[in-house]
């Protein structure tokens, strides 16, 4: 939600890169309308497909020797796509009784997993087979169950257990995704509440009854993004570094340990830049750290630091919203200042799904926002000020994009 302000004047931008207000349904198109014409590659591939659907074609297809490989893969990334719910909820089970940790110590039988999950033996085999079929177990001898190669990554791993447990809220929300695509952020949603700053007026008078919850998952899920960003830039040369919607200061925290030198500012709501300021306190920081309260998407942004971070800010929010944000940044840095974002990135190489599918319904969901591409950001920062921009590898890019904008 956005406080009503005045135009910002800024370059003009081509109309394909022109940041969209994402809030606002677009209208339905107009059948009068005409697509271009198509190419001849398109109508060769749209041959191929239409002879593909046939039934004589997939029956042929999954006898011949060279093809059936393919058909047969191709009908198992089709079924996993029909069932991928039911894995989730494995997934989800599994974590709600904490098995993977219960399992740390060694492979245990179905009796004592049953009694450990507090549930019939019979439901137990089912989730201990359902498990294991999606490799977060690995059935042993005796009828014992132990660890997997995708479970073992999860003992004791409090960030993405309590991402898991989390999207309780999401599955409910996406029960009924056609009648969310159709009323789009009129549609109210267990995320829009939870996010309460995605559904407040006046966000900055939000109290702490409504950020505690929001503010420790992402305080629990931040520190694989942030060892990505650590790893991939040094902060080593700046003096002073300023996180934007900062939180409860997770980033800062995992900075402050890595840099002694370093001063360090965070602006969030009032309310979260109170329990950052008593969370940083508390482990050491308070000579170090300044916590300023505020809304970014009125407010200016406090001086003095010479390198500015977005983690995992900008996705949530609507592309005017973002613009503005960059340009309040961009007021705040001095000449040869720097501004790191990171965040999951659309069209990552390799990890398409996590910003095109994933992030682009849970943020319909959640009722603002959208995961952008890199060239996106690239152009929104051009219009903000920002002189130029790149984009640095990190080890995980299926959860850390990482751009870097000098000012």
């Amino acid at each position: 939600m956005n406080p009503p302000e005045q135009a910002l004047s800024a370059p003009t931008v081509p109309a394909a890169d022109r940041p969209r207000a994402t809030a606002d349904l677009a209208p339905v198109a107009s059948a009068t309308v005409r697509a271009p014409a198509p190419s001849w590659f398109e109508r060769v591939r749209d041959r191929w497909y239409k002879l593909v659907a046939t039934d004589e074609f997939q029956r042929w297809s999954a006898r011949f020797p060279l093809t059936a490989p393919i058909t047969r893969y191709r009908s198992r990334k089709v079924f996993d796509l029909v069932s991928g719910f039911v894995y989730t909820q494995t997934l989800y089970a599994c974590v709600e009784i904490d098995l993977f940790d219960y399992l740390s110590d060694g492979a245990r039988n179905i009796e004592e997993i049953a009694h450990h999950g507090e549930m019939p033996i019979a439901s137990a085999e089912r989730l201990l087979n359902a498990a294991a079929s999606l490799r977060l177990l690995i059935k042993r001898r005796n009828g014992r169950y132990g660890l997997g190669p995708l479970g073992a990554p999860l003992v004791r791993n409090v960030g993405v257990t309590a991402l898991i447990r989390h999207h309780k809220m999401a599955y409910h929300d996406l029960a009924d995704p056609v009648s969310l695509l159709r009323q789009g952020s009129d549609f109210r949603t267990e995320l829009s509440r939870y996010w309460s700053y995605a559904d407040a007026p006046r966000p900055q008078a939000i109290d702490d009854s409504r950020v505690a919850a929001y503010s420790e998952i992402m305080a629990a899920t931040l520190p694989p993004v942030a060892h990505d960003v650590l790893d991939a830039y040094d902060l080593s040369k700046h003096d002073c570094l300023l996180d934007v919607g900062g939180g409860e200061g997770a980033f800062l925290s995992l900075v402050g340990a890595r840099h002694a030198r370093l001063q360090l500012q965070l602006f969030d709501l009032p309310a979260v830049a109170s329990r950052a300021r008593t969370r940083l306190e508390q482990i050491g920081l308070g000579d170090r750290v300044q916590c300023f309260g505020g809304n970014f998407h009125a407010d200016s942004l406090p001086t003095g630091a010479d390198v500015c971070s977005l983690v995992r800010v900008l996705l949530d929010h609507d592309d005017l919203s973002v613009l503005r944000l960059l340009q309040r940044v961009r007021a705040a840095l001095p000449k040869g200042g720097v501004l790191l974002i990171a965040e999951a990135l659309a069209g990552a190489k390799g990890a398409e799904t996590v910003g095109d599918a994933y992030f682009s319904f849970y943020l319909m969901a959640m009722g603002k926002g959208r995961a952008r591409r890199a060239s996106e950001l690239h152009q929104m920062l051009q219009t903000a000020g920002f002189r130029r921009s790149r984009e640095l590898p990190t080890r995980f890019p299926i959860q850390t994009g990482l751009i870097v904008a000098e000012v």
